[in-house]
């Protein structure tokens, strides 16, 4: 079984980018293949050198995912248009096209949208 997870908010503002991380995270755990494609503000989850205070750090919960065995991709538009490349996002993160999120969800089982 395979799950696309499509993150479309930052971080930080809102809980949706924290419970698609929990989703994952939970996915991952139960042997669920997961890819994660992240579309709009939501790349801004994959930013390096985050460092909240006084809430959950989510690139900890990316990370975790990615060494679970998440496939994360990042929106390359969506990054040019707010001013971030590739060197500004966390290892294991790769920059994709919205033909990336096709194939994505042509391989799912099931898609959800935080």
């Amino acid at each position: 079984m395979k799950f696309t997870v499509i993150v479309t908010t930052a971080p930080y503002g809102h809980e949706r980018a924290y419970s698609a991380l929990r989703f994952a995270l939970a996915s991952l755990l139960e042997g669920i293949d997961v890819n994660i494609f992240l579309i709009e503000d939501g790349v801004y989850l994959a930013k390096k050198f985050q460092n909240p205070s006084e809430v959950p750090n989510y690139l900890e919960y990316l990370k975790n995912c990615i060494e679970s065995g998440a496939v994360v991709k990042a929106c390359g538009p969506c990054c040019r248009a707010r001013g971030l490349r590739e060197e500004d996002l966390i290892e294991g993160v790769n920059l994709g096209t919205i033909h990336d999120l096709v194939e994505f969800v042509k391989e799912s089982d099931k898609v959800i949208t935080f």
